[in-house]
């Protein structure tokens, strides 16, 4: 996995794409996958928007190509219209929300680093899709204790879809909050599920540290999720595993 480095100069080399968080064993079988189905369907915005990111230091912390086209999937199956995104980033996933969204969708969006953000804002104003996205800066845990205690507005079960891709060792807060905020047949999705594939690690495997670190926390909202009754639940490996919850109750 991307996240084990075992030191061997025998190993063949990982798939350059930027953003590579495929889970698959096959390099090839990736690269099969992005070039057959992905980038021949990629909207030329994306594309854009990923050429850049790649450019930037932390380009890890993208969404994958084959991943923001599920998204986007995802969305026009369940005909979503009001969502929210807590991590934001250069705006890769959220791009492909906004793409997806009908023209009066909207799409609240939650970053510590709006400078970030900006990297990506020009792009998604050429896409004529600004007008969907409210950007708020700061932390998001705030925010949302903020709207589930504001009696003025009715935040509560409004969301049509919430995707998660931020602080790992918040996302057990996150969810005792959105569980409230997304509607009952509406769904969370959950990024880096399957952090690298670490979770099935050996105790002394040789994991990059904040792989180490966030592990647990991870680990933990899995077992959280799978015991929640309140939620359907699917864990898929694309990119590097998306837990989607569907609100039953």
């Amino acid at each position: 996995m991307a996240a084990v480095n075992d030191g061997s100069d025998s190993q063949p080399a990982k798939h350059q794409e930027v953003g590579h968080k495929s889970l698959l064993q096959s390099d090839a079988l990736y690269q099969y996958i992005l070039e057959t189905s992905v980038y021949p369907r990629e909207p030329a915005p994306m594309k854009e928007l990923r050429e850049v990111t790649a450019k930037h230091p932390w380009n890890l912390m993208t969404t994958s190509a084959d991943e923001g086209q599920f998204l986007n999937l995802l969305l026009k199956l369940i005909n979503a219209k009001n969502t929210m995104e807590i991590g934001v980033y250069t705006g890769y996933s959220l791009l492909s929300t906004a793409l997806a969204l009908p023209e009066d969708g909207k799409i609240l969006a939650l970053d510590i680093n709006r400078e970030n953000y900006e990297i990506g804002l020009p792009i998604i104003e050429k896409a004529g899709v600004a007008h969907k996205i409210d950007f708020r800066e700061g932390p998001a845990l705030p925010l949302l204790d903020k709207m589930l205690e504001d009696v003025s507005e009715s935040f509560h079960g409004s969301f049509d879809f919430i995707f998660v891709d931020a602080d790992k060792d918040n996302y057990l807060n996150y969810h005792k909050r959105l569980i409230d905020l997304v509607k009952i047949g509406g769904v969370i999705g959950y990024d880096n599920t399957l952090w690298n594939g670490s979770l099935v690690a050996p105790p002394d495997a040789p994991l990059r540290k904040y792989v180490r670190y966030y592990r647990d926390f991870v680990l933990e909202l899995n077992k959280a999720l799978a015991a929640d009754l309140r939620v359907e639940i699917c864990q898929l490996p694309v990119g590097d595993g998306i837990t989607l919850c569907r609100r039953i109750n």
